[in-house]
């Protein structure tokens, strides 16, 4: 089963080296294991740009915005056998991290829907 793990830090002190380093072989260790597929971090909404489909009229927005109140830090695209293991791996990932939230959303191939 493959989940989408989204990040936001509740901090806004830049994570120090030893954070990263632990960061860092963290990653590694889940990409060895075959658990992490991708992951990155993501560019401030300063940089960003909004689309929006309405009324059949498409518009393109560039940031930043100053309503955003909520910031996704990075991601992760992860593959595990259920969704307890996902939740584990968001847990020791975010113990690293330092607090903040995330969401996980389970992934489906084309063609089909995950289980109710």
């Amino acid at each position: 089963m493959k989940f989408l793990m989204t990040y936001e830090g509740s901090s806004q002190v830049p994570p120090t080296p030893e954070h990263k380093a632990a960061i860092g072989k963290f990653s590694q260790e889940m990409t060895a294991a075959g658990i992490l597929l991708m992951t990155g971090g993501l560019v401030r909404p300063t940089k960003g740009t909004q689309v929006k489909l309405a009324s059949d009229k498409f518009t393109v927005t560039d940031g930043p915005y100053p309503e955003t109140k909520e910031l996704i830090d990075g991601f992760a695209l992860i593959e595990v056998g259920s969704k307890q293991e996902a939740i584990a791996v968001a847990e020791r990932f975010m113990r690293l991290a330092g607090e903040g939230r995330g969401e996980i959303l389970q992934l489906f191939d084309p063609g089909g829907l995950p289980p109710g």
